[in-house]
């Protein structure tokens, strides 16, 4: 595994502070503090004439944005195999966890409750559907556009004779033509409506010892643009001349089991330790009830646990899983998010096993942070492959699918690796596992989140040309400025190290053009988030708000004069 190592000091393009929030002038969309109702969709009784203002730290601001959230279509009574639950209803949960713990409210918990009930009858276990393996599990499986595609070839007895594999996402929107040429050849075309992308193979054969057997010409040719991969069915024939439709196959990932269950866990230990709750019968009972689920749909994922020879804890996956980079490490943040529930089952049980993993991988996710020096603040940086992970390092084809490293994508980025940082979306996901891990005891130390509040505040918050907040693409400061940053709000959880990252959500929330829309998850959940955030260090919170309103004031007349 390659040492952390500490990088030279960031180029100048780096934002040098945290931007404040601007005077809205647009008051049909913004007035001081907050989000207009109108602009919501919704309305809010008050006295006539009345500013119709609803402040984002606020619960009328959340309960708006949960109504137009759930007007918008989104439901918990979906199943996830387009990953509806993982990455929408998982927020949606999560909010309802953030409201409790500003306001207190239990009726955040019911309504909590309502949707996880539902989300628990989706569970491939209650629908009676399977995975790839033909497994039904407690777990919630996926399908297009997240895993490998396979179109199965028949010959003229109707009998699967060559399987066709792809890895190029939205596998649902691909297909295969299979035409005959002289004697017993046969043309394949790999097409992907999705992006447009084809495979063309000609002159193939099902005999092994040609020079132009399919599943070694296929092999050989890997890449291409459609990623494909073959298996023969030892039938010996070739295929039937026609269109063979590609269908993604159902896999359980981690990552979207993570999502689902965090916020879950979350709920069991607050009732479990909360005293408002620890003697109220119904959540006591429900906590019990979803601490038994939470468990179950983690074992899922049991055979995917690995650890380094040092002990450093990590998720795997399996080779020949229908999965893009089967046989390898899973991206960090993908480890973690199944590792922040990792986090809570080790808080609420103290299982030797939760707890070994729980401490796992936080060494894991600490020995991947790197130093970076940005206006004199040391902040954190990391990848988003591990640097243990076969994708960070390259690699390339063995001659043979036998021992290749991945059965699916043979080779990848065999130049050099896939060195890219992680992008500030999905470093949400380890940044909550820090300050998680953190607040549990395990490894995450107070200057360790001290570093990670400094990459947000030193490296990805900025402004765009017309002063409006925004967040840079990636940990090291670098990329395009977001145009639309609203998930930014999801790094708050280290806010209580740094006021300033819940004040730079909050001027990315107020901010006329990227106004939130409410038909999200993430939006949702940045508005809890905010309300969260606005209570965390109250005195610190209260005195940035005044000082923000002071130079709104100064900037508006400044404009003012300037007009």
């Amino acid at each position: 595994m390659a040492a952390p190592h500490r990088v030279p000091e960031a180029s100048s393009t780096v934002n040098a502070g945290v931007t404040r929030r601007r005077f809205l002038q647009q008051a049909g969309f913004l007035t001081a503090g907050g989000l207009s109702a109108g602009a919501l969709g919704v309305s809010v009784a008050g006295p006539a004439g009345a500013s119709q203002t609803l402040d984002l730290t606020t619960p009328a601001a959340f309960d708006a944005f949960d109504a137009a959230y759930q007007s918008g279509g989104q439901s918990p009574d979906n199943n996830n195999e387009a990953g509806a639950l993982a990455w929408q209803q998982s927020y949606a949960l999560r909010s309802f966890i953030m409201m409790y713990l500003a306001h207190g409210d239990t009726d955040y918990l019911d309504r909590f409750i309502g949707n996880v009930d539902i989300m628990l009858t989706h569970r491939d276990s209650e629908r009676g559907v399977t995975d790839y393996r033909g497994l039904s599990l407690p777990a919630w499986r996926t399908m297009n556009p997240y895993t490998l595609g396979i179109s199965e070839l028949l010959d003229g007895n109707g009998q699967p004779t060559l399987e066709i594999r792809s890895g190029r996402n939205y596998a649902d929107t691909a297909h295969v033509t299979v035409t005959h040429g002289a004697g017993d050849t046969f043309s394949l075309v790999v097409r992907n409506e999705r992006f447009d992308y084809t495979d063309t193979f000609t002159g193939l054969t099902m005999d092994p010892s040609s020079p132009d057997y399919a599943v070694q010409r296929i092999y050989d040719d890997y890449p291409g643009t459609i990623l494909c991969t073959a298996h023969d069915q030892n039938v010996g024939t070739r295929p039937a001349e026609g269109n063979y439709p590609m269908f993604a196959q159902p896999v359980i990932l981690g990552v979207h089991t993570g999502m689902i269950t965090y916020p879950i866990a979350s709920f069991v230990r607050i009732v479990k330790t909360d005293p408002q709750l620890i003697n109220d019968q119904y959540y006591q009972d429900k906590a019990d009830e979803y601490l038994a689920d939470v468990e179950a749909a983690v074992a899922v994922h049991d055979d995917e646990w690995r650890e380094t020879s040092d002990g450093r804890g990590y998720y795997f996956w399996e080779k020949g899983k229908p999965f893009g980079f089967d046989g390898q490490a899973q991206p960090t943040n993908q480890s973690l998010a199944l590792g922040r529930t990792v986090l809570e089952l080790a808080a609420i049980t103290g299982d030797p096993q939760h707890v070994h993993r729980a401490t796992a991988l936080a060494e894991m996710f600490k020995a991947e942070l790197i130093d970076q020096v940005t206006n004199g603040v040391t902040t954190s940086i990391w990848y988003y492959f591990p640097t243990y992970s076969a994708a960070w390092e390259g690699y390339t084809k063995t001659g043979s699918a036998e021992t290749d490293i991945s059965m699916h994508k043979p080779e990848y980025a065999v130049n050099g690796g896939y060195k890219n940082y992680e992008d500030y979306s999905h470093a949400a996901i380890d940044v909550d596992f820090a300050a998680l891990a953190h607040q549990h005891g395990y490894v995450f130390t107070s200057q360790d989140i001290a570093k990670i509040a400094a990459t947000f505040t030193e490296n990805l918050a900025a402004t765009n040309a017309d002063g409006r907040a925004t967040v840079r693409y990636v940990v090291s400061g670098q990329g395009v400025l977001q145009s639309n940053p609203i998930g930014a709000a999801r790094w708050m959880a280290i806010s209580p190290s740094d006021p300033d990252v819940f004040e730079h959500c909050l001027d990315i929330y107020e901010d006329w053009d990227n106004q939130p829309t409410p038909t999200s998850g993430t939006r949702l959940l940045g508005v809890a988030m905010l309300n969260w955030g606005a209570l965390q260090g109250a005195a610190k919170a209260r005195n940035a708000r005044r000082r923000a309103d002071r130079r709104r004031a100064a900037r508006w007349a400044a404009r003012q004069e300037s007009n």
